[in-house]
C-alpha cells in the first residue's frame, strides 16, 4: 500500500515537496511547522470535555450563519450515502458564536492556522505550471484575506457502542467543499485518503504533524491540476472503540465574490454544494 511521508516545513524544497504531494495525492503532511503542539492538545482535552459534559444550550446550529453545534442527529450524509455520519461537530467563526471558556484557544489557533494558511497557498501558486496559474483570477493566497467563510470545525468522534445504524461510519468517503483544509493530527487514527487505483492509504496520525488536503474550490480554480481526493474516517476496531476522537479541520473558504472559474464564484459554489448536503 502506498504511504504519505511528512515534509519537513523547515528545509528549503519544502514548498516544492509539499506542492508534489498535493499533485500526486490530493493531500500533504507536515512537520516542524510553526503551530503550537501545547496549544493544539489543550483544545483537544478541553473541547472533548465540552462535547461529553458541557451546556450546549443557546449553542444550536443556525441554517442561516452556519455556526454554533450540530448534533449527530442532524449530522451530515456524504454525497451518495443514505446514512448519517457518526460524529458531531461545532463550528467557529471569529464572529460566531461559542462558549466563552474556550474562546481563547480557539480563536489563537484560529488566527495562527488562518496565517499558516496563506503561506501554503503561496507555495501551491509558486509551483504551479504557468499555463494552469494563468487560471487563477487573483492569487489564490489573497483568495481568503479578510475572508468571513473560513471555518473551524471541532469533531467529537464519540466511542462506538454496538447499537449504530448499519452501514455507518465516522465519515463516509467525501472530498472536501473549500481550497485548502489544514488539520492537525487527531488524538486517535482513522483518516484514510484514496489513492488513484482505488485503494486507501492510512493518513499519518503521529501527534504533532499538519495534514493538508485540497478542496473542491481549488480543483476547480485549477482547472482540476490540483485534485480533490476523496477521504474518511474509518470505524475503529478492538480497544480503540472505546474511545472519542476529536479532530479540529480549518476549512478555508474565499471571500464570497472571488472568481473560481467560469462558472463558479466561491458563494456560487459553497450554496450549490451545502444544498446537496442538505444543512442548507
Amino acid at each position: 500500500m502506498p504511504t504519505l511521508s511528512a515534509v519537513d516545513f523547515t528545509a528549503p524544497d519544502a514548498a516544492r515537496e509539499f506542492a508534489t504531494s498535493l499533485r500526486e495525492t490530493g493531500f500533504g503532511v507536515l512537520k516542524n511547522h510553526p503551530i503550537d503542539k501545547a496549544l493544539v492538545s489543550r483544545i483537544y482535552e478541553t473541547w472533548e470535555n465540552w462535547f461529553k459534559t458541557g451546556d450546549k444550550t443557546g449553542f444550536d446550529f443556525s441554517r442561516d450563519t452556519q455556526d454554533g453545534f450540530f448534533p449527530a442527529s442532524i449530522s451530515e450524509k456524504a454525497q451518495g450515502y443514505d446514512v448519517k455520519d457518526i460524529k458531531e461537530y461545532f463550528h467557529f467563526y471569529p464572529w460566531g458564536r461559542i462558549p466563552e471558556e474556550l474562546r481563547a484557544d480557539v480563536e489563537a489557533y484560529y488566527a495562527g492556522a488562518t496565517k499558516l494558511a496563506a503561506t501554503l497557498l503561496s507555495w501551491v501558486e509558486a509551483n504551479t505550471p504557468a499555463d494552469i496559474a494563468k487560471n487563477y483570477r487573483v492569487p489564490l493566497s489573497s483568495m481568503i484575506a479578510d475572508s468571513q467563510k473560513t471555518l473551524l470545525r471541532i469533531l467529537h468522534y464519540p466511542p462506538m457502542t454496538g447499537s449504530e445504524e448499519p452501514g455507518a461510519v465516522r465519515a463516509a468517503a467525501h472530498t472536501d467543499i473549500n481550497l485548502l483544509t489544514i488539520l492537525p493530527a487527531a488524538n486517535e487514527p482513522g483518516l484514510q485518503v484514496q489513492a488513484k487505483d482505488g485503494s486507501w492509504i492510512d493518513v499519518p496520525c503521529e501527534f504533532g504533524t499538519l495534514v493538508v488536503n485540497i478542496g473542491d474550490m481549488l480543483q476547480e480554480a485549477s482547472g482540476h491540476y490540483y485534485p480533490s481526493t476523496k477521504h474518511r474516517v474509518i470505524n475503529p476496531t478492538g480497544e480503540r472503540s472505546e474511545k472519542s476522537r476529536i479532530s479540529m479541520p480549518l476549512f478555508l473558504h474565499p471571500r464570497p465574490d472571488v472568481v473560481l472559474s467560469d462558472r463558479y464564484t466561491a458563494d456560487s459554489y459553497l450554496k450549490e454544494r451545502l444544498r446537496e448536503l442538505g444543512v442548507l
